[in-house]
């Protein structure tokens, strides 16, 4: 397997710590909103490759955090009169919807900065003690001239990097790209004791510290979107190279950005969009496929047409899945030749061989339609294939499939009411009578309740709409 490392700027093979083991990062949300589409793409994304890596057989432990605390969920906390700590679990609760709407497992663990202080202080503390930070009327800055490989991650050394941000003038850091890594409380905030007085972490300390808390110095992977290499990333690798005096991350991963309508996504142009909005209009699942149909460094347009698009292809997916066990019911057992068996394997082989490419989703969802289209003639013509020919065809479609995470939503209930059936009986006592006129009466009767009712080659076919 090959992955393209953002740190070395090329495709590497992928090789763990620990054999058949992987440990992976992925910062998670700060919780004082719904989250917005361009959040769900490294959610899905990284989702997907946890999947992947358990489909060839690693073990997988993946750590993603949720920030809560932060200037904006203080912020609203002190607009709604009440203690972040509402606004934080609130938005917890909001973002599990979401994600299970868009079949996001839960990682294996969750941390949260409020619950790792400790473990924070105790970085800061050390980073102090030997130098690499100091303390300002109780503030804590790490010093960036002292880590030499600054810029490494995002291919800049410190003076680019300064000469091409935006920095507040500032008299008390030693250099304008010193960042905080603990800030003195404010009045009406949060606050925890540390040896530096009452305060809270910086942004960047808190992932160091649950990553190597929870995974160990140095870890296997790190994802997050591109806009997160720099300064969120970067300081990580930073902070935490200092802190432990070895590589933080052996592979880093960045999603591309998501546009609206061409244009970046921004609250001030109008075309911000949540995920709970658009799912509310188009359903979770055109999300999740939306995010996967695209190679994951490659930019994304969401637009009407897009998300259409993908609702449409679902549509396909469904209606294969629906056919092939519609096929299964009347299918016979039969001969299934080690060729027949070959065809298939090749189409799994050959989503095997995207996927180990750069973790290539979008030619992983081709690989998935021409294994359809190869079995849709096996399950529409005059003669069925064998059921042992069919059976081997849904085990791969389905293994494929959900290592993506997709057709999760059922289009059709667990048991048709006997109502239905009944009218279904009635339906075929009619036509065996050729009273074709009760027939349509009794098919548009079953129309009504949700159903629809149609003839093929295999037999009465009921689905539901």
């Amino acid at each position: 397997m090959k992955i393209y490392n953002t740190l070395t700027r090329q495709k590497e093979e992928f090789k763990t710590i620990e054999p058949g083991k992987v440990t992976m990062y992925a910062c998670g949300p700060t919780v004082y909103n719904f989250i917005h589409i361009g959040n769900a793409r490294p959610i899905c994304l990284f989702d997907c490759l946890r999947n992947y890596f358990e489909f060839r057989g690693y073990e997988v432990k993946f750590v993603q955090n949720f920030t809560d605390v932060d200037d904006k969920i203080i912020n609203k906390a002190n607009e709604e009169g009440v203690d972040a700590s509402v606004i934080s679990e609130r938005y917890i609760k909001e973002y599990e919807t979401d994600a299970r709407g868009m079949n996001v497992r839960p990682a294996t663990i969750h941390p949260k900065v409020t619950q790792s202080m400790d473990m924070i202080i105790d970085i800061v503390k050390h980073l102090v003690d030997n130098g690499y930070a100091y303390e300002v009327n109780g503030d804590v800055y790490f010093s960036t001239t002292k880590f030499a490989d600054y810029g490494k991650l995002s291919h800049m050394p410190l003076e680019d990097l300064e000469a091409g941000a935006r920095i507040e003038a500032s008299d008390i850091k030693q250099h304008p790209m010193d960042f905080a890594v603990w800030k003195a409380a404010k009045p009406g905030e949060p606050y925890w004791e540390s040896p530096w007085g009452k305060g809270r972490p910086g942004w960047h300390i808190e992932c160091s510290a649950m990553a190597t808390n929870y995974l160990g110095k140095t870890i296997d992977l790190h994802c997050g979107g591109q806009d997160l290499i720099f300064p969120h990333h970067e300081n990580e690798i930073a902070q935490s190279e200092c802190a432990t005096g070895v590589p933080f991350a052996n592979y880093w991963m960045h999603n591309g950005y998501i546009n609206v309508d061409n244009r970046k996504m921004s609250k001030s142009l109008g075309n911000f969009f949540t995920v709970r909005e658009v799912a509310n209009k188009y359903g979770y699942e055109p999300i999740r496929f939306m995010m996967l149909q695209a190679h994951y460094r490659s930019p994304i347009n969401y637009n009407t047409e897009v998300i259409e698009q993908c609702r449409a292809a679902l549509d396909r997916m469904y209606k294969f899945k629906e056919n092939l066990d519609f096929a299964l019911t009347k299918a016979q057992d039969g001969e299934f030749t080690e060729e027949q068996k070959n065809a298939i394997l090749a189409r799994k082989e050959q989503f095997i061989r995207v996927m180990d490419d750069d973790f290539n989703t979008a030619d992983g969802i081709s690989a998935i339609f021409e294994l359809i289209r190869d079995v849709n003639p096996l399950i529409s013509g005059d003669s069925l294939a064998s059921k042992q020919h069919l059976l081997f065809a849904k085990e791969i479609f389905d293994q494929l499939t959900g290592v993506l995470g997709l057709l999760y939503e059922s289009k059709k209930e667990d048991e048709v009411p006997a109502e239905v059936m009944a009218l279904v009986e009635q339906r075929a006592a009619a036509r065996k009578a050729k009273d074709f006129v009760l027939a349509d009466s009794l098919r548009d009767q079953i129309n009504e309740m949700g159903y629809l009712i149609e003839e093929t080659r295999q037999g009465t076919k009921l689905t539901k709409k």
